[in-house]
């Protein structure tokens, strides 16, 4: 599935800036919610602990030097629309490092859209068949052309999760050992491989004037 230019334009309009996003979760949080049509005692604890999650990696995830040249360097305009929910943890973990790499250029503008509200959107970027997120699709600003996505978690976390899946531990399981993976990364492989993107997006653009 892709959707022409409008289709895009719609999504953006009615997305929302990392401030309104986080504003939305607290909202929801204040009222024994989070996001999505699934309301349990369970989503909000899941929602309640990736919050505290958010918080604390906004105070604590050092940009490397190599990373942020190569936002700084970004030559185009991009618009990063990235499917999320408040209870997803992936996203807790990769959305604070995502957004001060985009703080780190005038040229990246970041917009946030719940998946389970934008279900067609997500159909169009599954995961090995699946509505994982976060999902990233940056776009260039000016046409909307999709430059390239990114998500739902960095290579060697969908390493670790596709292995631990093939011998067959059970869920909470293996959302724990990822939860240790992240915690053990620190956040370096997820700028590593933007520092990659960042790259070929930019070049994409090099190679569009050269045609």
């Amino acid at each position: 599935m892709s959707f022409c230019v409008k289709d895009m334009k719609d999504y953006i309009e009615n997305s929302m800036t990392y401030a309104e996003y986080i504003k939305l979760i607290d909202d929801l949080l204040l009222d024994g919610k989070t996001t999505g049509p699934v309301q349990s005692e369970a989503m909000f604890n899941y929602g309640k602990l990736n919050r505290q999650r958010i918080h604390r990696l906004e105070k604590t995830v050092k940009l490397t030097d190599s990373i942020i040249e190569k936002a700084r360097n970004v030559d185009r305009k991009m618009i990063w629309l990235i499917i999320t929910e408040g209870w997803c943890g992936d996203a807790a973990q990769n959305i604070p490092t995502i957004e001060k790499i985009a703080a780190e250029s005038e040229n990246i503008e970041t917009r946030y859209v719940l998946r389970d509200e934008n279900l067609e959107l997500m159909d169009a970027y599954l995961t090995n068949g699946g509505r994982s997120i976060p999902k990233l699709i940056a776009l260039d600003a000016e046409t909307l052309e999709e430059l390239g996505n990114w998500g739902p978690r960095p290579q060697a976390a969908m390493d670790l999760f596709h292995e631990m899946k093939s011998r067959g531990l059970e869920k909470p399981l293996m959302m724990e050992n990822i939860q240790r993976w992240y915690l053990a990364d620190k956040e370096k492989s997820l700028q590593a491989e933007f520092e990659i993107l960042l790259e070929n997006w930019t070049k994409k653009k090099e190679q569009r004037a050269v045609n």
